[in-house]
């Protein structure tokens, strides 16, 4: 009888999640796929005691590596401003501090390297939530531009002064040069494809289970209309410093991800580009939703994988994509925001919703007209 009662129950949870489990699927077997097709292997090439990255299966693990960090730093950055309705331009202050904290830990310290990294990841996520309960605690009474130009100004400091500090080699930054051989890309890239993998699917579902819970009701409220949610009874602040903290330690793990698979640490990662790019890739996929960050930044960084090495030949001149790339993503923003003024997502789901809500009527019969 309990398991007649709950069926229709999972079959409609499958019906509901069946393109997310295929996709995730997909996900899971696509370096043994890609292997398959171009005969590469997902492991590397075998080189005396150690594997060497080479081939179109190991390449692509890459690119998709690449995809999955800035999934989730889009959608930490949606967190933030799609959800409670905060806009920050220093983002990328947490990306790049719990890469410096992971890379000194690595590198400025006598401790087992394996140790030095799951202390050096803990304690970046850690000082990345606290860092954005200070900013927030400090400036979160201010709103709009005010606040985002307050971020601002602090994530330009921290990168001035990584950018000078010889400790860390200032503009050059430093190379890691050791990581445990079970999670080096440049040992074992498929370990750290499926943790990469691993950590977009937890973020996702965190980030889902948090906006559907109470605190995330009144996140939306935030954003629809603060002085309402205070008038309610809400102590605003205390839920604006709780979406912070976490959308800042998600960007934290980001930054840990990136700095793991390029093996490097320098400023740039505190640049101001990983601020614009998660804001841009949330607005085209659709702000406050929950996919729109997923598509957002996976087809902003696909076009750039593919047209990156192109080009155009317009009348014998030969244009290169590259050079032109910033251009054309402007372009690609522009006319995202004509044709889905709310996003790839959010335009899709009030088309939807106006659809179910006003069902295009059929026509009435001609003999009914002629009554």
């Amino acid at each position: 009888m309990i398991q007649k009662q709950n069926s229709p129950i999972q079959r409609g949870w499958l019906r509901r999640n069946a393109l997310p489990l295929l996709l995730f699927a997909f996900l899971v077997l696509f370096p043994f796929i890609v292997g398959a097709i171009t005969d590469s292997s997902p492991y590397g090439v075998v080189r005396g005691d150690r594997m060497i990255m080479r081939g179109e299966s190991v390449r692509w693990q890459s690119v998709l590596i690449e995809a999955y960090i800035l999934i989730i730093l889009a959608m930490s950055y949606n967190l933030l401003f799609g959800f409670t309705g905060v806009i920050s331009f220093g983002h990328a202050l947490f990306f790049g501090t719990s890469g410096y904290v992971l890379g000194l830990m690595l590198e400025y310290t006598a401790i087992d390297t394996t140790l030095a990294l799951f202390v050096g990841a803990a304690l970046g996520i850690v000082l990345c939530g606290v860092l954005a309960l200070v900013i927030g605690f400090v400036t979160l009474r201010l709103k709009g531009v005010y606040f985002a130009i307050f971020t601002l100004a602090v994530a330009e400091m921290f990168y001035i002064f990584f950018s000078r500090w010889q400790l860390t080699r200032a503009e050059d930054g430093f190379a890691i040069t050791e990581l445990p051989a079970w999670l080096d890309p440049s040992q074992s890239r498929i370990n750290f494809y499926y943790l990469s993998l691993a950590a977009v699917i937890l973020t996702f579902v965190f980030i889902r289970r948090l906006v559907n819970s109470p605190s995330g009701a009144v996140f939306k409220a935030i954003r629809e209309n603060e002085d309402r949610a205070q008038s309610m009874g809400y102590n605003t602040l205390n839920y604006k410093l709780l979406s912070i903290m976490f959308a800042g330690m998600l960007a934290g793990v980001a930054g840990l991800l990136q700095v793991i698979l390029n093996k490097k640490v320098g400023p740039e990662l505190l640049g101001v580009s990983y601020t614009v790019d998660p804001l841009l890739m949330t607005i085209i996929g659709g702000i406050g939703t929950f996919t729109g960050p997923v598509i957002g930044a996976g087809g902003l960084h696909f076009l750039d994988v593919f047209l990156r090495d192109a080009q155009i030949n317009l009348g014998g001149v030969v244009i290169d994509i590259a050079n032109i790339w910033a251009l054309l993503l402007g372009v690609i923003f522009i006319l995202a925001v004509i044709v889905f003024p709310f996003g790839i997502v959010g335009t899709w789901q009030r088309w939807q919703a106006r659809r179910h809500r006003h069902p295009e009527k059929p026509l009435p019969d001609a003999a009914a007209g002629q009554d």
